[in-house]
Parts: C-alpha cells; structure tokens; sequence
C-alpha cells in the first residue's frame, strides 16, 4: 500500500489531516485541522507529530493555508499582516530541517507577488497560496518517484540494506527518499532484505520504517542501534540509504542522530553509504556541515522514553536530535536529478 501521511481536504475553507506519527504502530489516529488553527499545526512539527523534511514542508505550506482561514474576507492589509505572521510563527518550529523554510520561502515569494496584484481579492489569493501548497506536495510524490529509480539501480539483487530512522513515505508525500529506493528495488523484483535501526531515543526506526516496510510487503528485521555493527561484520548488509534534514554545499549531512555512527561503520566495512534526498533539502547557503543548526530535544525523550522513565530523576541529559555526516564517508547522494558521486561542492552545484 502506499502511506499517504498528509491530505488536504476541501477547498480554501477546507482541513488539513495528517496520521499522528507519535502513535504508530499501534494506533492510527487522523488528526484534523481547520478554522485556522495555525498553532496546532505547529504543535504537530514541533513534537513530531508529522515528520521527515519533506513531510515538515509540505505540512508548513498547508499551516499556512490553515492560518490565512481568520482572514478569508479580509482587506488587503489584514490579509497580509496576518500571512507574515502566519509564516514567522511557522518557522520557529523545528530549526534543523531546511525544507520547512524552503517551502515558507517559496510561500512568501508567492505572497509578495500576490501583493502587487491591483485588484487584490482576499479569496483568490488566498486560493492561490492553497494551489501553491497543493503543487509542493504533488511535485514531492514525482521526486520521490525520482529518487528511487535512481537509487534502486544501487542496489544489487540479494542485497542486505540497513537505514536508520524513518524516511519513507510518512515522512514525505507517499513513497519516500531512502524506503522510496528500497521499495523501487522490490517492485523491480530484486530480492532485498531491509535492516531497520530502532533509533533511539524516540524510535522512529521500530515504530514507523518496520511498519511501512510489513505494509508493502518487503522483508524487514528491527535491530538495536547498537548491532549495526555486528551485523555488518557478519556480512548480512551491502549498502546503507538514509534520508537527509540539510545537505551543505560541500556535501556534509545533518539527519536523524546515530546516522554518523553509521556511516564511520559502513566506512570501516567497505560498505557503500548513500544519502537520498531531494534538491529541496540542499543549503546551499552553508559552506559545511559545521553551520547547520542542530536541534535539542526534551530531556524527557531519553529518561522517560515512551512514558516509562529509565533514568534517575534530575540527571544531566544531552539530547541532540541530529547529528552531521561529513562528506567523505557517503558514497553517493540520491536526488531526483540523479547520483551525486563522488560527493564534492563542484558535482553538487552541477545538479543547480
């Protein structure tokens, strides 16, 4: 089946549901938004309700459709108080993944042309922010079709492929970046066997990839963070895909922290490591991976990890919710352009 994580419903007037990733696997609730309740779409990125870069951005661009409901009959100046304010409040919501301001940006380019407009009606513009949206989160179901035709042809029949956290399609539109690669393979009938890291400390690894993986049918072993190693020493994997947060200019890669841990280790096997993710995810803007902006997370996501605490009480906690993969232990990145390799500035900027 194909994991659909976020819909829109309706026209300018209309909601915004999106699965709650924080109870997966075992429960499925569709969460609703509406009558512009910009702040619970917020709540929902900030506390992973929905996320994955591509997921965040496209959940942004509908936050904003869903704040501009106050002001659908609205002067120009109104409206357009209200959209800065809308896109600012958006932003501060998670600082590492870089599509989340891709898309506000792109919304605000919109804004500002909607703005010039002589004959402003706040309805029409209004339906052109929700066809912007609309058109963000149809072009990422083409790029994740992109990037797994690419990346699938990496992966030979046979293959034992690890990934670490989740970057399939409840984290993008339908299909994935990393699990779009794995599932292209699979339907190319190559006979592949995914390993997924738990990733601790919120699991995305064991609650979501190894349920999308049973969802579409392709063979899947959870293990601890901890084993990767031992399972690549015993020779069961022959690649690594993992998603992306922010690629730097020079290739350097913030996502989901262990990741680092996981390419020293495919590094030292010999095992290729390759990065999947669209040129949205890109910054170009920063030279290296020393600039990005990493996120700290709630003390309570390791001491009390899924409601049970585990730690004593008031002990110190360092909770990075990325960590930065330099570019030289990936071995290829995977974008809907095709293969950056080998990873350099120059190859990068060719993509652009």
């Amino acid at each position: 089946m194909n994991v659909e994580t976020l819909r829109w419903k309706g026209g300018i007037d209309g909601t915004l549901e999106m699965i709650d990733q924080t109870l997966l696997p075992t429960e499925r609730v569709v969460l609703e938004f509406s009558c512009g309740q910009v702040e619970k779409v917020w709540e929902a990125i900030k506390k992973l309700r929905v996320r994955g870069a591509p997921a965040i951005g496209i959940a942004a661009g509908y936050g904003v459709c869903i704040g501009m409901q106050t002001v659908l009959d609205a002067d120009k100046t109104t409206f357009f108080a209200r959209f800065d304010e809308v896109t600012a409040y958006l932003a501060t919501s998670r600082p590492t993944a870089v599509n989340l301001f891709w898309v506000l940006d792109r919304m605000k380019t919109l804004g500002d042309c909607l703005k010039r407009l002589e004959n402003f009606d706040s309805r029409r513009a209004a339906q052109g922010l929700l066809d912007e949206a609309r058109k963000i989160h149809e072009d990422d179901r083409a790029i994740c079709h992109a990037i797994g035709d690419f990346g699938q042809a990496l992966i030979p029949d046979g293959a034992g492929v690890l990934t670490h956290c989740n970057a399939g399609g409840l984290a993008t539109s339908e299909y994935g970046t990393a699990l779009s690669v794995f599932a292209k393979a699979f339907e190319a009938g190559k006979k592949i066997h995914v390993y997924a890291d738990e990733t601790r400390p919120l699991l995305q690894g064991a609650r979501l990839t190894t349920w999308e993986m049973r969802e579409r049918g392709i063979p899947v072993t959870l293990i601890c963070d901890s084993m990767a190693a031992q399972v690549m020493r015993e020779g069961k994997i022959q690649a690594v895909v993992v998603g992306a947060d922010r690629i730097t200019a020079n290739g350097d890669t913030a996502n989901k922290i262990g990741t680092y841990s996981v390419a020293c280790l495919a590094y030292l096997h010999q095992i290729p490591f390759y990065v999947a993710a669209p040129k949205s995810t890109f910054d170009l803007t920063l030279s290296s991976g020393d600039q990005i902006p990493i996120e700290q997370r709630d003390p309570e996501e390791v001491t009390c990890g899924m409601g049970r605490r585990t730690a004593p009480d008031g002990i110190d906690v360092y909770n990075p919710a990325f960590d930065v993969t330099p570019a030289r232990y990936i071995r290829g990145i995977i974008t809907e352009k095709g293969v950056v390799s080998p990873v350099t500035e120059e190859n990068i900027r060719k993509i652009f």
